[in-house]
């Protein structure tokens, strides 16, 4: 342990902030309150405070920061109203795996006894069951040990947010310095387990792989493609994952698997082995009933989050970081297999329409975005498209909600942007999804964050009247927005296009740009 040097009495202010700079968090999103005034009032050198304009845009952007580091972001809220506001973005954090130490402000301690004005009635009770520990200190001068405990814990596997409730007057305490110390929790699955994993592979005739958002998380990409071309198995994207977690590219990558057992089954179908990375077994998103896996297919999970390997309803699962496991799988391997001669995926071009298509948009985007940028993407009728038209090739490159809950993607890209990737970040955005947490765009021109927000505006909730088929839906009509214009009202250089010859000029030259910018493109149903 390593302690910080100092011998005098610390405050709780300053051992907090020797706490986040040991850790290198020196980034703080929140939402200005009175009940944390005195924690960032005078922010101390060499830290930076991102303002949202409301609560569920602070946790995003924090969200899509930690998300884009890989590492741990320090967020403040406002008492209970303000963690109230931030619940829907708390769950998906939570869902997301996002590293994210939550503090909010709470009244004076000596208040507490009179249910004075803004104080939280049950601080600890309020984000369950979607952090993964809560704590009001018992003590000023124990603040500075829960801090240090929520970010090992926020980090260790499966990673999600923490919450700490900190009373206003606590911080002027006096309190030891910090103790700073380093907590790692990466570890391979079970030897015997894997050993009997790694026979099955080798006696399997036509393995298939389906990954998920844990093998990003687990940085197991590079391992995960060398297991494919070794047993020349085609790979799946589970249902609905967050991230990608193998080339869209690559020959080998089959497609996206639907949300429900039958179509599962039927793409997974006369496979022998179905080896899952990552990845619930199996999220679905409506009724349609199947067998799975197929008949004749043995089914393994290897999956750093023991809650998921508990929850499969079939198959066997092994409990262990991705990337330690895979690497220790390799020992395993006989001869490579035969190389496939035809990819297992073949993408068209879009089809005609009047207008511009969102197949349209998407392929522009592709043909023009940098090869190494980061996509965050929240346009859920779109979805297919993204999936058919902008494949994503690289590591850390793709980031979506694993909740579904609406409002993620806008904020997330400026918290990625802000994480000084070095290019442009591209947010897909829906327009009912961009008015979830519209006043992200403000954040984005405030702090010059390098995001290409695009807007593909079909006049409302298409995702929505999908579902329904055929039948009349109410409350799904939008159509009298224009976001370009609330982008401009924000300070945001915006244009809006429905003219096809517009599009790919538009984006070209929003592209060459930098800074926060907007493109509204008005999508034709038809």
């Amino acid at each position: 342990m390593i302690h910080s040097g100092a011998t005098r009495a610390s405050t709780v202010r300053e051992a907090v902030f020797d706490l986040l700079r040991h850790h290198g968090m020196t980034t703080i999103f929140g939402n200005p309150g009175s009940t944390e005034l005195p924690m960032f009032s005078d922010l101390p050198e060499g830290f930076r405070y991102v303002t949202g304009l409301q609560e569920s845009v602070v946790v995003a952007m924090a969200d899509g920061h930690a998300q884009a580091t890989r590492g741990p972001a320090f967020v403040n809220l406002h008492s209970a109203a303000g963690v109230g506001h931030a619940m829907g973005a708390i769950y998906s954090a939570f869902r997301n795996r996002a590293p994210l130490v939550i503090t909010a402000g709470q009244q004076s301690r000596p208040l507490l006894r009179s249910d004075p004005f803004l104080f939280a009635e049950a601080p600890t009770v309020l984000p369950q069951p979607y952090v993964k520990w809560a704590i009001e200190p018992a003590r000023a001068e124990d603040v500075p040990a829960a801090i240090a405990r929520a970010i090992h814990i926020a980090c260790l596997p499966p990673a999600g947010p923490v919450f700490v409730s900190i009373p206003l007057d606590d911080w002027a305490k006096p309190c030891d310095p910090p103790v700073l110390r380093a907590v790692t929790g990466r570890a391979q699955a079970d030897p015997a387990a894997l050993a009997r994993l790694a026979a099955q592979l080798e006696a399997a005739g036509n393995p298939v792989l389906v990954v998920g958002a844990g093998v990003d998380h687990d940085g197991a990409w590079d391992s995960t493609v060398a297991l494919a071309e070794h047993y020349q198995a085609p790979v799946w994207v589970a249902p609905l994952s967050s991230r990608c977690s193998f080339p869209e590219s690559h020959p080998l990558f089959a497609g996206f698997l639907p949300a429900n057992e039958a179509d599962i089954e039927r793409h997974l179908a006369g496979h022998d082995l179905i080896l899952v990375l990552g990845a619930p077994v199996f999220t679905y998103h409506y009724e349609r009933p199947g067998t799975v896996p197929p008949e004749g297919a043995a089914l393994v999970q290897i999956v750093g989050d023991a809650h998921q390997a508990a929850g499969a309803v079939c198959g066997t699962a092994l409990v262990g970081d991705l990337d330690l496991t895979l690497q220790a799988l390799r020992d395993h391997r006989g001869p490579p297999r035969p190389r496939r001669d035809r990819p297992m995926r073949m993408l068209g071009i879009p089809a005609p329409v009047r207008g511009i298509s969102s197949a349209m948009a998407l392929k522009a985007l592709q043909d023009l975005r940098p090869a190494t940028g980061i996509v965050v993407e929240e346009a859920p009728s779109s979805r297919d498209d993204v999936h058919d038209f902008l494949p994503i090739d690289r590591p850390g490159g793709f980031f979506a909600t694993a909740s579904g809950g609406l409002g993620y993607a806008l904020p997330a890209a400026v918290g990625a942007a802000l994480s000084g990737p070095g290019e442009t970040v591209l947010a897909i955005l829906g327009d009912g999804s961009s008015m979830y947490s519209i006043q992200g765009i403000w954040s984005a021109v405030e702090h010059d964050a390098d995001v290409l927000f695009v807007i593909l505006n079909n006049g409302g909730y298409a995702a929505l009247k999908g579902f329904a088929g055929n039948k009349p839906v109410v409350g799904c009509d939008i159509g009298h927005l224009s976001l370009a214009a609330i982008a401009e009202a924000q300070g945001c250089p915006a244009r809006r296009i429905s003219d096809p010859a517009e599009l790919e000029p538009a984006l070209r030259e929003s592209f060459a740009a930098r800074g926060p910018r907007l493109v509204e493109v008005m999508i034709d149903a038809g």
